[in-house]
């Protein structure tokens, strides 16, 4: 079992963040309502990966 300091799942949340603001930008001038969108779906990604990563940890 990791310990908390070796755990780097939780980077995945920060990440997909910042990849959601990232693709937003380029939506912003035509519908900012994308660019919230893009940052949510960025979460979501973020949050599935971090799930994915943290099972495995627990697995082995």
């Amino acid at each position: 079992m990791t310990t908390k300091k070796e755990d780097k799942s939780s980077w995945a949340i920060g990440g997909g963040i910042l990849m959601g603001i990232g693709i937003g930008f380029f939506f912003l001038r035509e519908n900012p309502l994308a660019f919230v969108g893009c940052i949510l779906l960025g979460l979501g990604v973020g949050l599935i990966i971090t799930s994915i990563i943290s099972s495995k940890n627990r697995q082995t």
